[in-house]
């Protein structure tokens, strides 16, 4: 398992998604493997830098590994508990403007896993996902 701890802003973004491309393209893993990994990393990485630690700030760990056939990835951060999992669905059958604010994010990356859990444990949020390959 490798992974990078950084500060949980916005500026240190494309250094976690860069991190996880690094390794992906060092598998050979598909170009789409790559861009719905990416897509993952920046909406969960959004979402900490946002509101995990505001108003103060706190760190984010991004690990990623292999398995024969499975990209895993886990963030971690010490910010406020949050299980995103518990988050409603956004109604996509209604136009852009009659929709509420939010949950599109934590939507697009259940479409773009395979299997995701959340626990909170030892002050920690814990964000677990597995993409088959």
């Amino acid at each position: 398992m490798e992974k990078i701890t950084v500060e949980a802003v916005l500026e240190n973004l494309q250094t976690v998604i860069d991190f996880a491309t690094e390794r992906l393209e060092a598998r050979d893993c598909s170009m789409k493997t790559v861009m719905q990994t990416e897509l993952v990393v920046e909406e969960i990485f959004v979402n900490i830098a946002n509101y995990a630690y505001q108003p103060e700030f706190g760190e984010a760990t991004f690990c990623i590994e292999f398995e024969e056939n499975a990209l895993l990835m886990t963030f971690i951060d010490s910010g406020k508990p949050y299980n995103p999992l518990e988050q409603k669905a956004p109604d996509t059958t209604l136009a852009l403007e009659e929709r509420d604010i939010g949950g599109l994010g934590i939507f697009l990356v259940k479409k773009n896993v395979d299997e995701i859990s959340y626990e909170y444990s030892d002050g920690k949020n814990i964000l677990r996902m597995k993409k088959f390959f």
